[in-house]
């Protein structure tokens, strides 16, 4: 597997990685069924995509991109979905992030 279809995964692994974090919020500590299952799938689905990347790409920046996604990712989920804080000051260190990660995949 080449590097470029590391990273393809890595990010579809983040992408999961958000959704399984909405599905677990939703299932309201595993007491919805639906949600629940839902939430287990996500996570061996986003777990397979981490492993295969992981495969072919350095792991502190892998990990610290793949961690982003997933963490601005549920940030934007929160705001958009179930209604928390949009302040200036949450997008400004959102925003902090990115540039974390970018600088980070960047210099590798």
């Amino acid at each position: 597997m080449s590097a470029a279809t590391g990273w393809v995964l890595l990010v579809l692994s983040g992408l999961t990685d958000v959704a399984w974090a909405f599905a677990t919020k939703r299932s309201n500590g595993f007491s919805d069924p639906g949600w629940t299952a839902a939430s287990f799938l996500l996570l061996v689905v986003f777990l397979a995509f981490l492993v295969k990347a992981l495969q072919v790409l350095p792991l502190g920046t892998a990990y610290a991109v793949w961690t982003g996604i997933g963490a601005v990712g549920s940030l934007a989920l929160g705001m958009i979905f179930l209604g928390e804080s949009c302040e200036p000051s949450r997008l400004a260190f959102a925003g902090m992030t990115i540039v974390g990660i970018v600088g980070l995949k960047l210099s590798s």
